[in-house]
Order: structure tokens, then C-alpha cells, then sequence
């Protein structure tokens, strides 16, 4: 083991751990192989105890060297789902997903954080997610929001009818839909905006929480708008994981591009949440980048044709891991990349292609 962990690469890539039985129980990756796999094993005294059981463990380990940080996230995430490491809890597990399912009882509405959906909270309207955060995250973000909001009414749906303040009211936590009348009004007009702003619908709750926040900050009330801050925070996480929903259900057809070094790119073709193809291509000199420009299109015209799917697809939850990593390196300043119209790839779209590539090219690679 100690040849093994001296042995590897400063390089991107994937490492595989295996026990006495030459079972696979831990996949990992890292953009530096040897740094990575030797954090394991010296200065173990910070270590969880799961890393440490694990460390016990491990018998024997094995490498796969990748070109780009990116190509060691993708194939991280398929060896796991593949193979089910016993020690990767987090993508193994089916129930590592969590959603936010809008729930009601007469006129009492809340909100309630789940890891499997019953057949009543399939509607879109009462249904968000899924999300990758930690159940623990997702709860503490929504809490922020309503403590924010004041709509943390801890009243429960039996109790709703008594019209007495809840422990949150007298806080200042709960407008006082405990109480019914004109508060209780106010208190579902703004559960109406966080169900909106969940949708993708309304962003007037975010801009109002910011227009507090400032409103907090000029009067010196810093410990009000740290509150406001917080609140639009939680929001941040709880759409960001729309967003990359969204971007795969788009089932986008991409051509991306990262520098290895001055002179050699890696080239990605990717379709929604897969890499079809992907190679090393020199941009050396002026007849490189014209040879690229002419590889690349043809790699277009082969991969991406106008009989394949190009409407919106839904995503299955085992598609999440892989759409989160696209989506995450296309929004890193790691890789350039260029969307392909769907106009493009049918009859008659090869010089709109032609004309997008010596763009997106002259733009980025010489330039660069």
C-alpha cells in the first residue's frame, strides 16, 4: 500500500479502494491523485470515524488518471453508481434525494421536508425538488426563509382552530396565522409568494428580503439584516438545485473545451446530463485550430443529428449526481463552452454551425 499511495500521480483522476476480498468499498476522486489518497493515511487524527473504519479497512488500491478534474467528477459519480461502494453513502443510497412537499388540512397550509413521495404530492404545484443538499440543509434553509418571513407559526394543523399565539408569535418569529383574522390573511399571501418563489413563478419575496436587508443595515440594525441576509441565502440554495434541474430537462447539445496546457485542449460533446465523446486536440498553431474547427463539426454533424431528441426530457433521479457536475463546470471559469441551437442540427443548419464555430473559436482559443 505505502509503494502504491508513493506511486501516484500529482494528476486528476479516480482512485478506488478495496478490502481484504477485493471488493471496491470506497470510490473517490481528486485533482490530485497522490495528495488526495495520502490524506487518508498520515495526519488521521482529524479523521470521522468513518474514515477512519474505512482506513482500517482498505487492503489494496488502484488509480484511473483522467486529463481534467471534471473527467474524474463524471466518472466518480457512474463508477459509484455502478458499482455501490459500500463507504458512499451519499450516492448509493436512494433516499439520499430529499423534496419539499407542500401539505394542507382545511386552510392550514405547511411545508414538510420528505425523502420518498406518496402519490398526492406528485402535482408540480406541491412538489419541489428533487435536492442533493442534506435533509438536515434543506429543513434549516426552509426555516430560515419562514423565520425570515414570519411565517414560523409552530401551531400544528389540530391546534390550528383554537385561535390562540403560538411560542413563534410571541417571538416575533409568526405573524399570527395561529390567531385567524387579518394577521392569519397576511401570513397566507406570503406562504403564496415562498410556494412561488419555489416554482420559479415570483422572485417579489427575494427582492422584498432584500429591500429589508438594506432597509436594516441603514438604520445600523445589523442584527435584523443579518436575519434578511440569511434568509436570502436559504433561498439561494433552495433554487439553485431548480436551476440545474432545469438545465438538464432542457437536454442542451454542447460542445465545451478546456486548456490542458498552452498547447492541447480537451474537447467535450455533451447531451443533457452524458459526455458522448471527448478527445485531446492540439491548438498549437493557425492550421490546428482550423483542423479543430473542421473536427469539431464533423463530431457535431456524427453526434448530434436532427433525429435525436431535442425537446425537454424529464430527469430521473439518478441523472441528478451527473447534471449537477455539468452544470457546475459549464459555470466555472475551468471550460468555455458553446450551446447548439436546435435549428442547427436539422437540413439546412451546417452553416449557421459553421458559422457559430469559427466564432466561438477565434473568440476563445486564439484569443486565449
Amino acid at each position: 500500500m505505502k509503494a502504491k499511495i508513493q506511486e501516484l500521480p500529482l494528476s486528476p483522476g479516480v482512485y478506488l479502494m478495496r478490502d481484504s476480498h477485493g471488493t471496491v468499498i470506497y470510490v473517490g476522486k481528486s485533482k490530485s491523485l497522490k495528495k488526495r489518497v495520502q490524506s487518508y493515511f498520515y495526519n488521521n487524527k482529524s479523521h470521522s470515524p468513518k474514515v477512519k473504519r474505512l482506513v482500517q479497512h482498505v487492503k489494496d488500491l488502484e488509480h484511473i488518471v483522467t486529463d481534467t478534474e471534471f473527467e474524474a467528477f463524471m466518472l466518480e459519480c457512474r463508477l459509484i453508481q455502478d458499482m455501490k461502494p459500500m463507504y458512499n453513502r451519499k450516492m448509493k443510497n436512494p433516499l439520499g434525494y430529499s423534496y419539499i412537499v407542500l401539505r394542507q388540512k382545511r386552510d392550514w397550509r405547511w411545508l414538510e421536508i420528505t425523502d420518498t413521495l406518496d402519490g398526492s404530492s406528485h402535482e408540480p404545484s406541491r412538489c419541489f425538488g428533487p435536492y442533493t443538499a442534506s435533509r438536515h440543509s434543506l429543513e434549516h434553509a426552509v426555516q430560515k426563509v419562514k423565520e425570515c418571513c414570519k411565517i414560523a407559526c409552530n401551531h400544528t394543523p389540530a391546534a390550528s382552530s383554537a385561535n390562540t399565539p403560538c411560542l413563534n408569535y410571541s417571538i416575533g418569529l409568526c405573524l399570527g396565522k395561529c390567531l385567524g383574522g387579518e394577521t392569519a390573511r397576511q401570513f397566507d399571501e406570503i406562504m403564496d409568494r415562498f410556494i412561488a418563489l419555489l416554482q420559479g413563478d415570483d422572485r417579489r419575496l427575494y427582492d422584498e428580503m432584500e429591500r429589508n436587508m438594506l432597509a436594516a443595515a441603514e438604520r445600523f440594525d445589523f442584527e435584523q439584516a443579518a436575519k434578511y441576509r440569511d434568509g436570502m441565502e436559504a433561498v439561494n440554495l433552495l433554487l439553485s438545485k431548480r436551476h440545474v434541474i432545469e438545465f438538464a430537462e432542457e437536454n442542451h447539445s454542447i460542445v465545451v473545451y478546456e486548456y490542458l496546457n498552452e498547447d492541447t485542449i480537451k474537447l467535450f460533446l455533451i447531451k443533457g446530463n452524458i459526455v458522448l465523446h471527448s478527445e485531446r486536440c492540439s491548438v498549437a498553431t493557425t492550421a490546428d485550430i482550423e483542423t479543430l474547427r473542421l473536427r469539431v463539426k464533423a463530431l457535431i454533424l456524427s453526434y448530434f443529428t436532427r433525429d435525436m431528441e431535442c425537446e425537454s426530457t424529464e430527469v430521473a433521479r439518478e441523472d441528478i449526481d451527473a447534471a449537477q457536475i455539468i452544470y457546475s463546470y459549464l459555470q466555472s471559469s475551468a471550460c468555455r463552452y458553446l450551446v447548439l441551437r436546435d435549428s442547427w442540427l436539422e437540413d439546412g443548419g451546417e452553416p449557421d454551425i459553421e458559422a457559430a464555430l469559427l466564432d466561438f473559436l477565434n473568440h476563445y482559443v486564439v484569443s486565449s
